[in-house]
């Protein structure tokens, strides 16, 4: 039996219009770390180099950036194993230097990620670039793989430049010096860069210098310790503050 089209008067409907063609989840993920990605690089050179140059084979580098993934960590983590330190120091080291990632969880969407090993491996190679890019109102639509493809890529962009600067490390001369301040020389001009992007929240940078200066002052001894904490205990007070403002508002 024959069915004929459904018609409007003497014409037929017109057929649905496709779906538009949406990007895989790998090649959208591609995208949105490219720029970071890029900026690993020169970082993950230096890395690199500077691991050979302190005496430590070139497979320790990508090896470090694959299972630490610690970013500045591992910067401080080439001069604790020179010099090796205790097992307890490094841990410590580590926990103090990643603390962040504590309040990061917070609003990290972790619960967008499925499955165990998914969310497995979204806590594991959770860094700050991965935070800054999922947590963003563009990616409040991300997908699960969308998300772990940014991390993975993030990933590979780090420990691939590590190793790259550890083969070419062997090629630097001995006394070039100055490349363990690649790391600070990056976040100077972060925040340098953060602070003329900055639009109505002078506070929070004059927030920092005086935690920093009240550290040093009151615990010499645990410089950096006390200052994130105090810096940290400034941002909860003013975020309280604004809220009670906004409320009475």
């Amino acid at each position: 039996m024959h069915i004929s089209p459904a018609v409007t008067g003497d014409r037929p409907l017109p057929a649905p219009a496709p779906p538009p063609a949406t990007p895989s989840a790998a090649r959208a993920a591609f995208r949105d770390s490219a720029g970071a990605g890029l900026g690993f690089i020169p970082i993950g050179l230096a890395f690199g180099a500077l691991a050979t140059q302190s005496g430590l084979d070139w497979w320790w580098a990508g090896l470090s950036a694959a299972v630490a993934f610690g970013g500045s960590f591992e910067f401080l983590l080439i001069g604790l194993v020179t010099a090796t330190a205790p097992l307890a120091a490094i841990a410590l080291s580590a926990f103090m230097v990643n603390v962040r990632h504590v309040f990061y969880s917070l609003s990290f969407p972790l619960h967008r990620v499925s499955g165990r090993l998914g969310k497995t491996y979204a806590t594991f190679a959770l860094c700050d670039e991965a935070y800054a890019l999922t947590t963003g109102k563009a990616a409040r639509s991300w997908s699960s793989p969308r998300i772990l493809w940014v991390q993975l890529l993030l990933h590979l962009y780090w420990a691939g430049s590590a190793v790259a600067g550890a083969l070419l490390g062997s090629l630097i001369p001995d006394g070039v010096t100055g490349l363990d301040f690649a790391l600070t020389a990056m976040f100077t001009v972060l925040a340098l860069d953060a602070v003329r992007d900055l639009r109505g929240d002078l506070p929070t940078p004059a927030l920092a210098l005086l935690s920093a200066l009240a550290a040093r002052l009151l615990f010499p001894d645990q410089l950096l310790p006390a200052a994130f904490a105090l810096f940290t205990a400034a941002l909860l007070a003013r975020h309280l503050a604004t809220g009670r403002r906004a409320t009475r508002a």
